[in-house]
């Protein structure tokens, strides 16, 4: 008989309601393949921070989980749950992370909160990335929402005039720096008609460190409410 626990469903409507609803939608998902070896990467942002709550109330059984950023490793150390370092982990069983924009082909905007870089090397690490939204965020054709790049600081005017170049325009977040000093840039005014093909061109300019568009490492399955 399995130890883990289910949640009974309700039907939510406020908006932090609806972000649990899908935390508690992807443990179900995934709480049949949790066991006493299991690797759980989790990422950064309001609806990750409702699946780590999920993990807080039911307690299962797992060896260790990765994070993608700082204030994760933080929130999941409060809640008791082991974090160890991605360095140290051969796989990562499932990868449990939201998105700012999902389109019809499950390509993704990510970074809103600044950790696209960790949050890409962890989904590319992972077996399974489950990707948790709530239905506003599903969308057509990705672009509205802007993108986020991880830039390095030398290479903030060269970035800005090449995005110019582009017919963009490229607003450095202020006051902020991702986990390893560097600088987020939202890009918009850019179409997005296809996605890998300007995810890995973005990436070529000098200076960047890693975009927010994940086509090359879309997720397993994308859970909404």
């Amino acid at each position: 008989m399995s130890h883990i626990k289910s949640f009974k469903f309700v039907y939510y409507t406020s908006m932090e309601d609806a972000k649990m609803q899908v935390a508690k939608l992807a443990y179900d998902f995934i709480k049949a393949e949790i066991n006493e070896n299991t690797v759980l990467g989790i990422g950064t942002g309001s609806t990750t921070n409702c699946f780590i709550e999920v993990l807080k109330q039911l307690k299962p059984i797992f060896k260790t989980a990765v994070s993608s950023s700082k204030e994760t490793s933080s929130i999941l150390k409060d809640a008791n749950i082991k974090v160890s370092d991605i360095n140290e982990i051969n796989k990562i069983d499932f990868y449990i992370d939201g998105a700012d924009e999902v389109d019809k082909n499950n390509c993704l905007i990510k970074g809103g909160g600044g950790a696209l870089t960790r949050e890409k090397i962890v989904a590319a690490k992972s077996d399974k990335f489950i990707c948790i939204v709530t239905k506003n965020k599903m969308v057509p054709a990705l672009g509205d929402f802007g993108i986020p790049i991880e830039v390095l600081i030398h290479g903030k005017k060269l970035f800005i005039d090449e995005i110019k170049k582009l017919g963009g325009k490229a607003t450095v977040r202020e006051s902020f720096q991702t986990d390893s000093g560097n600088l987020i840039i939202d890009v918009t005014g850019i179409r997005v008609d296809h996605p890998l093909k300007l995810e890995t061109s973005l990436n070529m300019i000098p200076g960047v460190v890693e975009n927010g568009i994940f086509a090359k490492v879309k997720p397993y399955k994308v859970i909404t409410n």
